[in-house]
């Protein structure tokens, strides 16, 4: 799925206030210790500015909805993701107060963020929404990794510039992470988009 900018007004402003040099500053400290609410800004402009840089051909009458929808919803998806950085792993939780596992992470963040009520492990996860490809990906997108010998048991959010957020393991805590390093290259097994669906098109 594609989308073109839906008016002049939205690519002049991020062009005027120079968002593509402002997200490719703090995306590669994103790792290192810093203000959340730092990050979490940086990550609402980014979500913007790359469904805004996407391109071509969507028909016109549905351009904006769905232009607004999937940026709201991107938006929102990784400033909440990001606030929960530093919350212990556990493995079955769904919430702050007792951790969260891989699947619990992406699904509080989802139901709380766009009242989408996801399945509850991260292979069925994988069947909700469209495909999307690795040359593709926008924030607010889930990508799968097999780190149990199987496919698809492990899910992250992904943030822009090849980072994603995910709770990792026993003993971890949620955290940023690189795709571009060895491991998790190695064990993705692909990515989806569910940040534009309704709430009834998740559930069912």
């Amino acid at each position: 799925m594609t989308f073109r900018y839906p008016s002049e007004a939205c690519h002049s402003f991020f062009k005027s206030k120079r968002i593509f040099d402002f997200t490719s500053a703090i995306l590669p400290s994103i790792v290192k210790p810093m203000n959340f609410r730092h990050i979490a800004f940086g990550l609402c402009f980014l979500a913007a500015t790359s469904v805004c840089n996407a391109a071509e051909d969507y028909p016109a009458e549905k351009e904006q909805s769905l232009f607004g929808r999937y940026a709201s919803n991107a938006q929102e998806l990784v400033v909440r993701a990001l606030t929960f950085v530093g919350v212990n792993y556990r493995r079955g939780g769904e919430s702050p107060e007792t951790g969260f596992d891989c699947s619990g992470l992406v699904r509080h963040v989802f139901r709380e963020s766009l009242g989408l009520i996801l399945p509850r492990t991260s292979r069925d996860i994988s069947r909700v929404g469209e495909t999307v490809q690795r040359d593709e990906l926008q924030p607010g997108d889930l990508v799968f990794f097999n780190t149990l010998r199987r496919g698809f048991s492990h899910v992250g959010i992904y943030l822009g510039e090849h980072r994603f957020v995910h709770a990792p393991a026993s003993g971890g805590e949620v955290r940023v992470e690189d795709m571009r390093q060895s491991y998790w290259t190695k064990r993705f097994n692909g990515a989806r988009r569910i940040a534009a669906a309704e709430p009834e098109s998740a559930a069912n």
